[in-house]
């Protein structure tokens, strides 16, 4: 058996959220100069980050490593309050590229603080993500990242418990984890509108359809990028072989032995051309094969930050 065809997953690659972060930093090196200063990595994407350095980006740690009064764009993964208080302390003039929906799940853990609720934050730790939102309310918010962490919780008032969740995590585990919440704390309450976006639980649906029809699954994305290694996961635990790739260099020949059709799909903060990079590599190898499945597509759109538009306006 030889590797004959390659099927692409649909939807993949950029969600709106990152689109809009990465062009917010392309409109501010184009309408302010470089260098433009970027905290932490913009997308968790090595390529990208590597592509807007060439522009003139700079990617830094934090908002003190950035001289008084420059151009600040804070990245899409969202940041605590006390970034923006000392982005004011130096007169930064800070473009907040925060997806839409991370600021909505900030929102909530404020709204729910207020109400002196014990807040769980189903999530991973050390995610850039996690730590903005659980700096919207430290004193209240409580993390798990599993069922145990679930049953070993300690709360002050078990009437009062809410929950939200990051935004990139594996829906099936998800639901699982809170519903171990809710057989706990049978008051607990949630978001109105789950807190998983919508371009997460669209990519984990499109590679469970993938699954189904290939017999390997390549996911191109970062290491660092969550939502990329919840499609590994996803489809790994339907039993099919799955690994995580930064592009064509990664891809290890003795993946393919044995397999007919692999399976391409790539994670919400990764780039079209590098899609393209992985198909070039097999038509390479003469697969002449490659279809793409059908899906709805997608047609979220965020609006660039209210801080560029204005600048640009002006």
């Amino acid at each position: 058996m030889a590797l004959s065809k390659v099927v692409l997953a649909s939807p993949r690659g950029y969600c709106a959220g990152v689109d809009r972060a990465v062009d917010t930093v392309e409109r501010a090196l184009d309408h302010f100069g470089p260098p433009v200063y970027v905290r932490r990595e913009i997308v968790h994407n090595r390529h990208v980050v590597s592509e807007l350095t060439g522009r003139g980006a700079v990617f830094v740690e934090t908002e003190e490593d950035v001289p008084a009064g420059a151009v600040l764009v804070l990245s899409a993964h969202g940041v605590a309050p006390e970034v923006h208080r000392r982005s004011a302390e130096r007169s930064l003039q800070v473009l907040d590229a925060t997806c839409p929906l991370v600021t909505k799940v900030h929102s909530e853990a404020r709204r729910f603080a207020a109400r002196g609720y014990t807040i769980v934050l189903v999530g991973h730790a050390g995610h850039e993500e996690v730590i903005g939102t659980m700096g919207e309310a430290p004193e209240a918010i409580r993390l798990v990242e599993s069922i145990a962490d679930v049953e070993a919780l300690d709360v002050p008032d078990p009437e009062r418990v809410a929950y939200i969740t990051q935004t990139t995590l594996s829906v099936d585990e998800t639901i699982e984890i809170i519903a171990a919440l809710r057989r706990r704390y049978p008051a607990a309450i949630g978001p109105k509108r789950d807190d998983i976006c919508y371009a997460t639980q669209n990519r984990q649906n499109a590679v469970k359809r993938l699954a189904t029809v290939v017999d390997l699954v390549l996911v191109i994305g970062s290491q660092n990028s969550s939502n990329s290694n919840r499609l590994v996961e996803v489809t790994r635990d339907l039993g099919v072989p799955a690994y995580l790739i930064d592009d064509e260099g990664d891809i290890d020949p003795a993946w393919l032995e044995g397999v007919e059709t692999v399976g391409i799909t790539s994670g919400a903060s990764a780039p079209e051309t590098l899609v393209d990079r992985v198909i070039a590599h097999f038509r390479a190898m003469g697969v002449a094969h490659v279809e793409a499945q059908d899906a709805e597509p997608e047609d979220v759109h965020f609006t660039l930050p209210t801080e560029l538009r204005r600048a640009v306006s002006s």
